[in-house]
């Protein structure tokens, strides 16, 4: 039970130290004048410092509590002698050491193998708490829930944010549209506005812009492919369907594109995920918090 204690108030305390670096990040950025390039600079350069160094600081406190966890587990499964048999160990030490039968070989395997699933039971538990993944989650649900607002999941399959967009658009009452709609609404945009989005692109062959073969490719498989949709994409589809689009993250403040579309009345909302998935970056939607699905 020690173990479980010490776990959860090592989980507390980065979660409030984790606050108090966003009070104090928010802090900084209030500090900057507007129009002050230069110290929004140094203080970008600073925030991203101090996040760096409290991951560190914390992931290294993490390991340091599993090598703790695991060196306790040993000591646990290592059954102590009694005094009767250490005198029987002295008085035999000069003994020929005794052959392990293989019904014992066969046991002492599986007790091995049992004792290193259990260290990867607690090692898994433990990033389950600590990992950055949860980390994040956490600290985006309680984002939202100050706005009285929740998580809704997006499967990730390469749609995920024209998924949570079109969701987005059945929540705030908006004419609802999938995600092919959506990509096809977004390929043909690309297209017939290259010039403004072409800078933005690069080629991963030549590391310069692309061609317009590139481009053609690029909105092409905007609309028939499972190509993930990144910031060029939020840009489009904030002018497709002309309305803002405000992505919250676990850290620093949300931003919003197409904040010309403000005076519509409605924005759509979405949560960007930098840990959720190993293969990338992922996207979710969000709708109003209800006591009901968080008990759930």
């Amino acid at each position: 039970m020690a173990e479980g204690n010490n776990c959860e108030e090592l989980s507390l305390r980065h979660k409030k130290e984790r606050k108090e670096l966003q009070a104090q990040i928010q802090n900084l950025k209030k500090s900057v004048c507007k129009g002050d390039k230069k110290r929004k600079k140094e203080i970008t350069e600073e925030i991203v410092q101090l996040e760096s160094d409290l991951d560190q600081r914390q992931e290294q406190e993490l390991l340091d509590w599993i090598k703790l966890v695991n060196l306790d587990d040993r000591q646990k499964n290592e059954i102590p002698c009694t005094s009767e048999e250490l005198a029987g160990e002295c008085s035999h030490a000069c003994d020929p050491i005794p052959r392990v039968s293989k019904a014992q070989k066969r046991r002492n395997k599986k007790q091995d193998a049992e004792n290193e699933r259990n260290q990867r039971i607690i090692q898994q538990e433990a990033e389950n708490v600590f990992g950055k993944r949860n980390i994040e989650t956490q600290a985006i649900r309680r984002i939202l829930k100050e706005r009285s607002l929740q998580l809704h999941e997006i499967p990730s399959d390469g749609h995920c944010l024209y998924n949570a967009v079109s969701h987005q658009l059945e929540e705030i009452g908006e004419m609802p549209l999938g995600f092919k709609d959506l990509r096809i609404k977004t390929s043909e945009h690309l297209k017939a506005n290259m010039n403004d989005f072409v800078p933005f692109l690069s080629s991963a062959d030549s590391d310069g812009i692309f061609s317009t073969e590139e481009y053609e490719k690029y909105c092409l498989n905007v609309a028939e492919s499972t190509a993930w949709g990144g910031a060029v994409e939020l840009q489009v589809l904030s002018r497709v369907l002309k309305c803002p689009i405000e992505v919250i993250q676990a850290t620093g403040s949300p931003y919003v594109i197409g904040d010309e579309y403000r005076d519509k009345g409605k924005t759509v909302i979405l949560t960007y995920h930098r840990h959720m998935y190993g293969l990338g970056a992922h996207y979710n939607s969000v709708k109003k918090f209800t006591v009901k699905d968080e008990e759930s």
